[in-house]
């Protein structure tokens, strides 16, 4: 079967390897035939050669891990041997062994979800980031009525600043310095501010400060920072970007004076929430075709390969970017 590896920084190579199969599937596990994946965030320090902690992640030059680093993923169950999947249902989730990008895929069942048939696979694959930013809103205080303010207005910026304002927010503003002026309407965004972090923050008026902040951009220390000093006295920072560090400075001194409320963590109970995911773009119809942006094919490493340069560069109108069959 067909598959992807990063062979060495920023270069993508297509192989051939053993057929994934039926016998080989633990207790609770399912074998997927790919449908699409999508390109987060996430995946690109892996795309750029960075060492991770994952198992396999230890080529000379690049990971060299097959289907690796994908890890949003839509396709067919083709074998089950969990409860609640059967052969023929079309999911979509989490490649929990970040190696999407192949043939067949066998992951864990409990994080995958059916999607609507109606949805294209490079649709449905948003929805399994829509899960994460709804299973970080529940862990906030009630939006309705704050002024929220999201530092990152990338793929996963752009969806807390839609449900955000589907919550009821007040006040939404959109922080990046990519110009999101084509899109920020359609996604709630009532401030936008075209500027990095550290500059929106440093000239934030004391009524201008947020009832919530969240941090999605991750990769670096600075901006948890920025966001809390850009919070309200009594207000909520919920960090969502990726940490690559094992330590990251804060202000204790805001934190105790503000009083403020630092929290993160990564998506649990994802069955649920990709359900929930599904159920919030069925009553928000045209969420999920304005997100995806660019759809590329999976038959050629050039293809792949531009799907993963296009998510690293600055792109006004690049939201989401899918790889479909």
């Amino acid at each position: 079967m067909w598959s992807y590896r990063i062979v060495a920084p920023y270069v993508f190579e297509r192989t051939s390897i053993a057929d994934k199969t039926p016998e080989r599937l633990g207790d609770g596990q399912v074998l997927l035939r790919f449908l699409a994946a999508g390109v987060c965030g996430s995946d690109l320090p892996a795309f750029r050669g960075a060492q991770g902690r994952l198992p396999g992640d230890n080529g000379p030059s690049a990971a060299e891990k097959d289907g690796f680093p994908i890890h949003e993923v839509a396709g067919e169950v083709i074998a089950s041997r969990h409860p609640d999947h059967r052969a023929g249902d079309l999911v979509v989730g989490w490649a929990s062994g970040f190696d999407g990008l192949m043939e067949l895929v066998v992951t864990d069942g409990n994080g995958v979800a059916p999607y609507d048939p109606a949805l294209t696979p490079a649709e449905a694959v948003g929805l399994q980031p829509l899960a994460c930013v709804l299973y970080a809103c529940e862990q906030l205080p009630d939006l309705a009525g704050r002024h929220v303010a999201i530092i990152g207005q990338g793929s996963i910026g752009l969806l807390f600043s839609y449900i955000a304002k589907a919550a009821g927010a007040r006040r939404v503003t959109g922080v990046d310095p990519i110009d999101r002026d084509s899109v920020a309407t359609a996604f709630g965004v009532d401030d936008r501010v075209r500027a990095t972090s550290d500059r929106w923050v440093s000239q934030l008026a004391p009524a201008d400060r947020a009832d919530v902040v969240i941090e999605a951009v991750g990769h670096q220390v600075s901006t948890l920072g920025h966001a809390i000093q850009a919070a309200a006295p009594g207000g909520t920072v919920f960090y969502f970007g990726v940490a690559d560090d094992e330590a990251y400075p804060i202000s204790m001194r805001l934190m105790l004076r503000n009083n403020l409320t630092l929290k993160s963590g990564v998506t649990l109970d994802r069955r649920r929430m990709l359900e929930l995911a599904g159920k919030f773009a069925a009553d928000h119809p045209g969420l999920l075709g304005s997100y995806l942006t660019h759809t590329f094919g999976v038959q050629d490493v050039q293809d792949v390969q531009a799907a993963f340069e296009l998510a690293c560069r600055p792109v006004p109108e690049r939201i989401k970017i899918a790889i479909a069959q």
